[in-house]
């Protein structure tokens, strides 16, 4: 077994302790991406646009690690304010095929630097 680091400039780096995302057996494991616009390294005002651009993170991991969206296995949503479920399901829903992984989704208390939205997977490659 060989743990490999994945690391993108395409993609905000990490705001903490940890990478974006990590490969083991034929799996990638991304780290939650806030919506940060990466070529501004800013979080725009609304979860719309904060959701577009987690997504677009998640994406641009999981490229980096040689996978996409169509080999998600799992994602787990945090969300600032549940009452943004509706509007960001319909996002989330249009970076997908009609072939869903398996999600979860919860409130949380807060999110690093004022995020309203965090995304994480587990894909295969």
């Amino acid at each position: 077994m060989i743990k490999e680091a994945v690391s993108t400039t395409d993609a905000p780096g990490a705001v903490g302790p940890y990478v974006q995302a990590i490969k083991l057996n034929g799996m990638v494991y991304c780290s939650g991406q806030l919506g940060i616009n990466p070529a501004e390294g800013k979080i725009p005002e609304s979860v719309e646009e904060q959701t577009h651009f987690s997504m677009k993170n998640i994406g641009a991991v999981l490229k980096e690690a040689g996978s996409d969206y169509s080999k998600i296995v799992k994602t787990t949503i945090f969300l600032a304010d549940m009452n943004d479920f509706v509007k960001v399901n319909e996002i989330y829903k249009s970076y997908f095929d009609g072939e869903y992984p398996a999600r979860s989704c919860v409130q949380v208390a807060k999110l690093p630097l004022g995020g309203l939205i965090e995304v994480e997977c587990i894909a295969y490659i």
